[in-house]
């Protein structure tokens, strides 16, 4: 359990970093830039104990390269926000890069999942050291290698984490959509009772819209819950608590996240495991077999959909929902 508490207290810090990244970067604000450099230096050298320095301390705004060890590591990092080939091709084709032969140079992706990156051929002109396989670098894997650690390095790991990035207490990682599932999952969920208040043709005309072959099926066997978890949504709201807000929010966090996925059906299925993986990790989450945990995401993500908070409305989309 205390290893769980850790894993899901640095993947809440390292994510909301990512996206407060991804913020600045479309705001222009290089300082945060900055700063996130110099945590992910002090970070690898707690977690991997590179003898790390910031290049650009030494040289000023040096092009493909943020961080450096010399001996005995010899290795160049790049800390990117932008998670392409193009990135790390552009990269490996400067000439910053040529001095530092015998070097190996590791990309690091500190918003999206590079795990695609891992699997294709790059253009290396500078013939730097650099293996994509075992090389690149992103929060899912850095999470993999802490949970591999021991429970002693990984309360280290966190107390750098909570010192760096703030104390949020881990007792306090409790989500609402686990909230929201432990509800739900005690519902009577009988389709035959359900009047549906969405204009079905306007779902049908959602789905046309997006390409969505594959995950029309559980749109259309799940759109018939919206009526349900619109009460429950709005008994919280009407006590004051904010959990449909932040319920729809996290959904929709988690499309602009892996918006990256090119297939729309492959996208709406990433949404759904990702979901299911947070509720799953969450400290409030009441164990319940898996098909019922299943489909009550699917209801939730399903929901979504038909609120507009993920995937793009056609033109005068009106679902009409009950709220």
């Amino acid at each position: 359990m205390e290893r769980i508490k850790y894993s899901n207290y640095i993947k809440s810090k390292l994510a909301a970093l990512a996206s407060e990244i991804e913020l600045s970067g479309k705001l222009n604000l290089l300082d945060l830039h900055v700063q996130a450099e110099n945590f992910y230096l002090n970070f690898f050298k707690e977690l991997y104990g590179w003898n790390l320095e910031n290049l650009n301390n030494i040289k000023h705004n040096v092009e493909a390269i943020d961080l450096i060890a010399h001996t005995p590591e010899k290795i160049i990092i790049q800390v990117s926000s932008i998670c392409s080939k193009e990135k790390i091709e552009a990269a490996l084709s400067k000439q910053s890069i040529k001095e530092y032969g015998g070097y190996r140079f590791k990309f690091i992706s500190i918003s999206k999942d590079a795990d695609k990156l891992r699997k294709i051929d790059y253009k290396n002109p500078q013939g730097i050291i650099f293996s994509p396989a075992d090389d690149i670098y992103d929060i899912a894997s850095i999470l993999r290698y802490i949970l591999s650690l021991d429970i002693d390095r990984q309360k280290r790991i966190f107390e750098f984490i909570k010192k760096e990035l703030g104390e949020t207490d881990i007792a306090r990682l409790d989500s609402n959509l686990a909230a929201v599932i432990n509800i739900l999952s005690k519902e009577k969920l009988d389709t035959s009772e359900q009047a549906l208040t969405v204009d079905s043709f306007e779902i049908d005309r959602k789905i046309s819209f997006n390409n969505l072959d594959a995950a029309k099926y559980i749109i259309n066997d799940y759109g018939v819950y919206h009526n349900r978890l619109d009460k429950i949504y709005s008994e919280f709201d009407t006590a004051g608590e904010n959990k449909s807000t932040s319920v729809l929010s996290k959904i929709r966090s988690e499309y602009i996240k892996n918006i990256q996925i090119k297939n729309d059906d492959d996208l709406f299925f990433a949404i759904i495991d990702n979901i299911q993986d947070i509720i799953v990790k969450s400290p409030n989450f009441k164990q319940i077999p898996e098909e019922e945990l299943e489909l009550c995401v699917n209801i939730l993500v399903v929901d979504s959909f038909i609120r507009c908070k993920i995937y793009k409305n056609p033109n005068n989309y009106k679902y009409a929902a009950s709220r």
